[in-house]
């Protein structure tokens, strides 16, 4: 598989994901108010920051893949096993969501984004691995200490969510506004 195919298969299923998720936003029936609007704000909430991890996913995958210029077996491998993970969020953004941010579907998001966090970092260093420890992919990664945060966050509000619900749900969105600040790693490597 080239690698071209390995970026038009994942862009498919991240928009199928993003798909799923909408179609979870059920329309109030009978008033036709704004107060009918109320039930869902959770709902809303849910899907609007799955939807910024969803496009914060995206973008890294893209500008990574972009960096390295050789893919294999194990890559499609890494890719697949982050795909499994980002599939999952739907579900749990529809739980969390359909229960208001409930502490056991608050702690299972957690867990879908620590094993989707976990997948990116494994799907980086199989890449790295490929393409070499002095390719520009590398150098671009570096430690990748926002990486190696965003996990520890996810390992913190996982527990907490049992306790405080709202506090993990702080933390997740601490972790994808962090991401949400431009990282120029990658793209400050490759361009001149």
């Amino acid at each position: 598989m080239t690698k071209g195919r390995l970026e038009a298969f994942s862009d498919g299923v991240l928009a199928i994901v993003i798909t799923i998720m909408v179609l979870g936003l059920d329309v109030p029936h009978g008033d036709a108010t704004p107060e009918a609007l109320a039930p869902i704000v959770p709902v809303f909430i849910s899907y609007a920051l799955s939807f910024v991890f969803i496009g914060i996913y995206w973008n890294n995958h893209h500008h990574m893949l972009h960096a390295a210029p050789r893919v294999d077996g194990r890559v499609l491998w890494a890719n697949l096993h982050l795909l499994f993970w980002l599939s999952l969020i739907p579900f749990v953004t529809g739980w969390m969501g359909e229960n208001h941010f409930a502490a056991w579907p608050s702690a299972l998001y957690g867990v879908v984004l620590l094993l989707a966090g976990i997948a990116y970092f494994i799907l980086a260093r199989v890449l790295i691995a490929v393409n070499g420890q002095d390719s520009a992919l590398a150098k671009a990664v570096g430690k990748d200490v926002k990486g190696r945060v965003s996990i520890a966050l996810y390992l913190v509000a996982i527990p907490l969510a049992l306790l405080a619900g709202w506090l993990a749900l702080a933390i997740y969105v601490t972790v994808a506004i962090m991401w949400l600040v431009p990282d120029r790693r990658i793209e400050k490597t490759l361009v001149p």
